[in-house]
């Protein structure tokens, strides 16, 4: 625990110190907040929240549109329950004792670093709509019965709008997520869940 927390510190201590060698205005620094849960099924629940720290960067502005590259960091709180103990089948090693231990709520802590792109189309001089993409890999410190623990992936599809004051830029972004390990563990069927994030950010 104490080395994924190590890692989450260095890479947000990295972001702040880039932002700060950089001075253009292309940069913005933003902090965000969220929260979300699972589609709704009869498999099992999940429901988090998370912060995220992000750096993004302005590589081309057209006449209609903007262009960003963006890279945060995220550390996700979720609670996780298997409903239907069946998705555990029989022919798993233990699988009695693997529906008791999964059907029990287990708190799930990821953290996550994403790069993203945003396409970008201004409305008047103030506000914003936008397309954002992003993926990148995870570390999850619990087992359950869709992921291992361990190494894994997030993928995420958001729209947004944005508000600006001055400097500052306020935004809304609903998004669907994706959590996976692509294979790479026993346990691959990964979480899908709807979110919405509320963020600040500054441009320099």
């Amino acid at each position: 625990m104490i080395q994924k927390q190590i890692f989450f510190i260095a890479v947000l201590l990295a972001v702040f110190q880039l932002q700060a060698q950089e001075k253009s205005s292309n940069y913005r620094l933003g902090l965000s907040y969220g929260f979300g849960s699972e589609f709704s099924n009869t498999d099992y629940t999940f429901e988090n929240h998370f912060y995220k720290a992000q750096l993004y960067y302005k590589i081309k502005e057209t006449k209609n549109f903007e262009y960003e590259v963006l890279i945060q960091s995220e550390i996700n709180f979720g609670k996780h329950q298997l409903l239907n103990y069946y998705f555990v089948k029989p022919e798993k090693p233990d699988f009695e004792q693997k529906r008791i231990e999964y059907t029990k709520m287990k708190e799930v802590m990821e953290y996550v670093l994403n790069i993203g792109f945003v396409v970008r189309k201004p409305i008047g001089k103030m506000c914003s709509i936008y397309i954002l993409g992003s993926v990148g890999p995870l570390i999850t410190d619990t087992e359950t019965e869709r992921m291992s623990k361990g190494f894994a992936f997030a993928d995420v599809l958001a729209v947004g709008f944005t508000a600006s004051y001055h400097k500052f830029q306020f935004d809304l972004r609903p998004s669907l997520r994706h959590v996976s390990n692509a294979g790479l563990g026993s346990s691959n069927a990964g979480y899908n869940t709807k979110n919405i994030e509320f963020g600040i950010s500054y441009q320099p």
